[in-house]
């Protein structure tokens, strides 16, 4: 797997994280702690597309 299709693959698994937390964010009675969790996932990611892109 090239760096290039690793960053792509990261950044697809990002947005779909973005779209999980709107939607819990958005539901009524969501779990917070889930909500938080999904935060500290898409973070997670955010900084290895960082650290991987420069």
């Amino acid at each position: 797997m090239t760096i290039a299709s690793h960053l792509q693959e990261l950044r697809r698994k990002h947005k779909n994280l973005s779209s999980m937390v709107e939607k819990a964010q958005h539901s009524p009675g969501s779990d917070h702690l889930k909500v938080a969790d999904l935060k500290k996932q898409k973070l997670r990611l955010k900084e290895e597309i960082t650290r991987l892109a420069q």
